[in-house]
């Protein structure tokens, strides 16, 4: 596949360059009306020469313009060709004379888009000069405007490179912002499991603790805990999946059923809303994030007895009156929904009571 794409380039490049072998005919026609039969057929093989020449360097300098990289050996070989294609024009001046000064555009406008700048301008230059010069000193020549030619050839050939080079940048930074997303949507769908593992976890842990404790106490309360948790790993192993195909929805209400679910559990007498239609639709997810965090962390480390949930059209708020430590507001799913309150504009706030001793999470959206 590979090749065949190289090989589509090279012949595409080859045939943008062969077009211009057009203006070579009046070196084929002042030849052909040259006398001398050695000069005539020499020169008409160096023009072939030429030609052939030109082509194929054409179509690999414009191949490695346009994949932005050279092999090694790059400037070494098109010197190399742009001084055997001089040589051909060389050959040709006996016979074809001033004509041959077309060749000299070719070689100009070659270097431009295969060599350094600071080598092909200073090549450039001189053949522009050599254009110039011969017509006046040589007898019988005329100038046809050749280094008119050379230099606009040059300027031409300056600009497509210039362009390629941009169209090259452009690909590049774009390519760069497409890998960038793709690790963007990596860390969303990390965070997004961290999240949901996370919650679902906790409560799996807590109530199969409780479902030990009850196996020497009351065993139909056992396997009541039990059905749970096969429940609550069932509900995750959905979770997961929905996350993994971008199909995750969060839900308000059901994240405060959840939560009195979990608190209950964690032996957390609680105090929940029991809805919260006065939410607008925009705040929802966010707030329904932060009851999940927030019950996460109360149930994980903040040994509380009794937490509060207060719900408002644009702000949420869980209270507990555990215990503050470091553990309380360190973890990652409090961080992480810190950026997620800053992402939707809102404040994020999370620390010790001030009206109380335990601790407090907070989200308010500007109205």
């Amino acid at each position: 596949m590979t090749v065949t794409r190289e090989s589509g380039r090279f012949r595409y490049g080859a045939l943008f360059a062969a077009v211009w072998l057009f203006y070579l005919t009046e070196n084929v026609k002042a030849l052909l009306e040259t006398p001398d039969l050695w000069w005539r057929y020499a020169g008409l093989v160096a023009v072939l020469l030429f030609a052939v020449g030109y082509v194929a360097l054409a179509a690999q300098a414009r191949t490695a313009r346009r994949d932005n990289v050279q092999p090694p050996g790059f400037v070494r070989q098109m010197w190399l060709g742009l001084i055997l294609l001089l040589a051909l024009f060389a050959l040709q001046v006996p016979g074809a004379g001033n004509h041959a000064l077309t060749c000299l555009v070719y070689v100009a406008a070659l270097a431009m888009v295969s060599l350094p700048l600071k080598q092909a301008v200073p090549l450039a230059a001189a053949l522009f000069a050599l254009a110039e010069i011969l017509p006046p000193v040589v007898p019988g020549w005329h100038d046809n405007g050749y280094g008119l030619a050379v230099l606009l050839g040059s300027f031409a050939t300056y600009g497509i490179r210039i362009a390629t080079d941009r169209q090259n940048r452009l690909v590049a930074a774009q390519s760069e912002l497409a890998e960038l997303a793709v690790q963007n949507e990596r860390a969303r769908i990390a965070a997004d499991l961290h999240d949901i593992l996370g919650h679902s976890l906790t409560v799996v842990a807590v109530k199969a603790e409780l479902a030990q404790r009850l196996l020497d106490v009351d065993v139909e309360k056992a396997r009541a805990e039990l059905r749970d948790l096969e429940a609550l790993s069932r509900d995750a192993l959905a979770d997961v999946r929905a996350t993994a195909m971008g199909m995750r929805g969060i839900s308000l209400p059901g994240e405060i059923a959840a939560a009195r679910e979990a608190l209950a559990a964690a032996n957390v007498e609680a105090e929940l809303p029991g809805v919260a239609d006065e939410v607008p639709s925009r705040n929802r997810e966010l707030f329904a994030w932060t009851i999940r965090e927030a019950v996460t962390n109360i149930v994980r480390h903040s040994h509380a007895t009794h937490a509060q949930v207060r719900v408002g059209p644009g702000s949420v708020e869980i209270l507990d009156d555990g215990p503050v430590s470091e553990t309380n507001g360190g973890g990652q799913g409090l961080a992480g929904l810190r950026r997620r309150a800053e992402a939707a504009g809102a404040t994020f706030t999370a620390g010790r009571r001030e009206d109380h001793p335990g601790f407090r999470v907070r989200v308010e959206v500007p109205t």
